[in-house]
């Protein structure tokens, strides 16, 4: 297969026959899943399992995230041509990768969310399958990091962000993007002596055991530091990795809902 093939390929995320490879469908055209991979719910042979989660009812400032599962699935139309630069694996080919679309949810009920998002990621890892979620607002981590803790105890958390989302608050039925991760500390989901917070530039009073680096350090020690640092802290643990995109610089993504 080559860029050639362009010509032949379209509608990947419905026609694509295997469940591993690259894809050569016009960046621009066909219908959109996560790095054109399948869209699937049957998860027979399937190592990973992307899911969007359109939730944004969790945050203090802008709203909006609600739209990003769609936005990424849209962006990575761009990538799936060859394998990651530089990189010594290439998951594309080495993985089986399938999109499981999105979240079903009641928009106007959203006391039932977090339940809902536990069951839907529990289903999938009951069936061995690991899982790529695409927010949706910084709150979601609280119910997926329950459903791995079910299956896999205390986890260690590597955290990019540039808050803490530590807030204290033991209101356990409020629903909020900066006290998902003291929550998790407290119901024993996370094992923060052995996670880490990379990229912090907000204040917090207490950081409950989680090493972190702010973002001044991150800047100025480097990528090899970081990744150094996170393998120390983490070790052979089992670990969840999560991204907020305000651990960017605010200079390239202003308009994320607290920048």
């Amino acid at each position: 297969m080559a860029l050639a093939d362009a010509k032949n390929e379209i509608d990947l995320a419905f026609t694509r026959k295997g469940l591993t490879g690259l894809a050569f469908e016009n960046a621009f055209g066909g219908a959109t899943s996560f790095l054109r991979r399948s869209y699937r719910k049957d998860l027979t042979g399937v190592d990973l399992a992307i899911l969007g989660v359109a939730f944004d009812q969790a945050v203090t400032h802008r709203t909006g995230t609600r739209f990003g599962p769609r936005a990424i699935r849209e962006a990575s139309t761009l990538l799936p041509f060859d394998p990651p630069y530089g990189w010594p694996t290439n998951p594309l080919e080495e993985m089986a990768i399938v999109d499981y679309g999105d979240l079903a949810f009641d928009y106007a009920k959203v006391v039932d969310f977090p339940a809902t998002l536990t069951a839907q990621i529990a289903t999938i890892l009951a069936q061995d399958v690991g899982t790529i979620t695409l927010g949706g607002d910084h709150y979601i981590t609280l119910p997926i990091l329950k459903a791995y803790a079910e299956k896999f105890g205390p986890l260690s958390v590597i955290q990019f962000d540039a808050h803490s989302d530590l807030w204290k608050d033991d209101d356990y039925s409020r629903i909020d993007h900066g006290t998902m991760m003291y929550k998790a500390v407290k119901l024993g989901y996370v094992a923060p002596k052995r996670s880490l917070q990379i990229g912090i530039r907000t204040q917090c009073d207490d950081y409950l055991g989680f090493h972190y680096l702010d973002a001044r350090t991150v800047h100025q020690k480097g990528i090899d530091f970081v990744v150094a640092e996170a393998k120390a802290r983490v070790g052979d643990h089992a670990t969840y990795i999560t991204f907020d995109i305000d651990a960017l610089d605010p200079a390239f993504a202003p308009g994320t809902g607290t920048p």
